[in-house]
C-alpha cells in the first residue's frame, strides 16, 4: 500500500535533497575556480571554509523547500507549478545568504560568483531529479504499481466530475474502487466503475484496511450524511477528501478564505476587489485616459465641429448608463442622431438604416469615433478604460431577469473597450454571450489581460460593422 511507503520515499526525498544542496554549493566552488579559473588565487577561501557552511546551509534549504510547498503532494501538480516551488525556494535562500554572509557576519570573501552558481545549480539538479521521479512513477504506474485505491462516497454530479478528471488523468495513478450511494441501485455503472452499495456499507469497507484515500461526494440532498461518514472515515485513519457539490449552485471558480479560523467560501473571485489591483488599475485609467485626450484632441475637435453643423443640438450626448455597484452615471458621447424626446431615445436601440442616425453620425459611429469623450468619463472615475461596457438603467433591468449573472459586470467599472469587444461582441450582438467574455475577464483581470486588450483593440480596429 502507498500510505505504508509514503514516509519512507519523503525521507529518501529529503536525503537527495540534501545532498543535491551540499553537492551543488562543492561543484559550484570547483566550476569557478578550477573550470573558469587556473585554481585558487591569493586571497581566495579554500574550500574547506566553504564546505564549513553546509551544516547550516543544507537544513536551512530544506526548510525553505518545507516552507514553500517543495515537499507537497505533487501527484496531480503539474511539473511548472513544481519547479516554480523550487526557483521561489531558492531565490529566498539566494537572498538570505547574501544577507547573513555580507551584512550580518560580514564575510566579504566568499565569492559571489559561487553563491550565484550554486543557485543556479541547485535549481537545475533538483528540478532534474524531480523530473527522473515523475518519469518513473509514471512508468511504474502503467505498469500497475504506486496506485491510490480511492473509494468514492455519494453519486453526484462531483462525482462524476472527479473520476472523468481521475480517468482522463492517469498518470496521476488513481484507482477508482467504486462509490457508495444510497439512491443509486447497487450495480449501476458509471465509466466502468461499479457502485457496491449503499452508505451504510462504509463502515463494512473500511475496516479491511485496503484503500488509500476515500472522496466524499455527497449529493447535497445526502448532507445530512456528512457528519457521521467523516467520523467513521476518521476513526479508520483513512485519508480523507471533500468534494463539495455546489456546481448547481456556484457555477464558477470559488474560493476560500481563512476568518480566523472559520473557512469561508467566497462564491466569485473578482480580482479588482484587491486595493492594490484598484489603485493599479485606476493609475494606469488616469495615465491612459489623459494620453488619450491629449493624443485625439485634434480629432474630437475636427468632430465636434463637424456634429455641430450637421444638425441642430448640443455636440454632446449625455447617457443614463449603469457603472460599479450598480451606480447610475452619465456617460458621454459626440451626438449621432436627432435631437429627440427622452421617451422617444429610451424606446431601443438603434436599427440598420435608423433615420434618427445623421450623416455624419452614421460615420462617428462606424468609426467609434463617438466614445471618444469617454476619455473624460475615465478621468473623472465614472469608467474604466477596459471593462464591460455599460448599460442603460431600463435594459439592465430587463437583463438582470432574463440572462443568468448579468449583474456581476457591475462588480468593476464599466470599460470604453472590453475582452467582449475586441472579440467582435459589439453593437448588436448577443447579450448573453457577451456576458460570458466579460465575466471571464472580471474573473481573470491581470495588467497584462488589459494590455493585451488594448492592444487587440488597436489591431481589430475602431471599426464597428454592427453599429446603425
Amino acid at each position: 500500500m502507498i500510505k505504508d511507503n509514503q514516509k519512507v520515499f519523503n525521507r529518501l526525498l529529503v536525503i537527495l535533497d540534501a545532498a543535491i544542496i551540499a553537492g551543488s554549493f562543492v561543484f559550484s566552488y570547483f566550476v569557478k575556480f578550477y573550470i573558469l579559473n587556473d585554481g585558487p588565487g591569493p586571497g581566495v577561501l579554500p574550500v574547506e571554509d566553504y564546505i564549513a557552511l553546509l551544516p547550516v546551509l543544507v537544513p536551512g534549504f530544506v526548510l525553505l523547500y518545507y516552507r514553500c510547498g517543495v515537499y507537497a503532494p505533487k501527484r496531480t501538480v503539474r511539473f511548472k507549478f513544481e519547479i516554480f516551488s523550487i526557483v521561489q525556494a531558492n531565490t529566498v535562500g539566494l537572498a538570505l545568504m547574501i544577507i547573513m554572509l555580507y551584512m550580518v557576519i560580514k564575510e566579504i570573501n566568499y565569492s559571489r560568483s559561487v553563491i550565484v552558481f550554486f543557485w543556479g545549480f541547485n535549481i537545475a539538479f533538483t528540478g532534474g531529479l524531480r523530473l527522473i521521479l515523475r518519469k518513473s512513477l509514471r512508468t511504474m504506474r502503467k505498469k500497475g504499481y504506486n496506485l491510490k485505491h480511492i473509494l468514492v462516497v455519494g453519486y453526484s454530479r462531483a462525482a462524476e466530475e472527479y473520476i472523468d478528471r481521475l480517468k482522463d488523468n492517469p498518470q496521476w495513478g488513481y484507482v477508482v474502487c467504486g462509490i457508495l450511494d444510497n439512491h443509486i441501485p447497487a450495480g449501476t455503472l458509471y465509466k466502468g466503475i461499479k457502485v457496491l452499495g449503499t452508505l451504510g456499507n462504509l463502515e463494512i469497507i473500511l475496516p479491511e484496511n485496503k484503500l488509500d484515500e476515500i472522496a466524499i461526494t455527497l449529493p447535497l440532498k445526502d448532507y445530512d450524511n456528512l457528519e457521521q461518514i467523516v467520523n467513521i472515515c476518521e476513526k479508520s485513519g483513512v485519508h480523507t477528501k471533500f468534494i463539495p457539490d455546489y456546481n448547481s449552485l456556484i457555477p464558477t471558480r470559488p474560493y476560500t478564505e481563512d476568518l480566523m479560523g472559520l473557512p469561508v467560501i467566497n462564491i466569485r473571485y473578482v480580482p479588482l476587489t484587491n486595493t492594490g489591483n484598484r489603485v493599479i488599475k485606476r493609475a494606469m485609467d488616469i495615465v491612459g485616459s489623459l494620453f488619450g485626450i491629449l493624443i485625439t484632441s485634434p480629432i474630437m475637435l475636427v468632430s465636434a465641429i463637424a456634429v455641430k453643423c450637421s444638425s441642430p443640438g448640443p455636440v454632446i450626448f449625455k447617457q443614463e448608463r449603469v457603472g460599479l455597484h450598480n451606480k447610475p452615471f452619465y456617460m458621454y458621447k459626440f451626438r449621432s442622431m436627432m435631437v429627440q424626446a427622452p421617451s422617444n431615445e429610451q424606446k431601443g436601440w438603434t436599427v440598420k438604416d435608423d433615420p434618427r442616425v445623421t450623416k455624419v453620425g452614421k460615420v462617428l459611429r462606424r468609426t467609434s469615433l463617438d466614445e471618444l469623450p469617454q476619455l473624460f468619463n475615465i478621468l473623472k472615475g465614472d469608467m474604466s478604460l477596459i471593462g464591460p461596457r455599460p448599460e442603460r438603467p431600463q435594459f439592465v433591468e430587463k437583463f438582470k431577469e432574463e440572462i443568468p449573472r448579468y449583474m456581476i459586470k457591475h462588480q468593476v467599472r464599466p470599460g470604453l473597450t472590453g475582452w467582449a469587444q475586441v472579440n467582435g461582441l459589439r453593437g448588436d450582438t448577443s447579450i448573453r454571450k457577451r456576458i460570458e467574455y466579460d465575466i471571464y475577464y472580471i474573473e481573470n483581470w491581470t495588467l497584462g489581460f488589459d494590455i493585451k486588450i488594448i492592444f487587440l483593440t488597436f489591431f481589430t480596429g475602431f471599426i464597428n460593422k454592427n453599429a446603425y
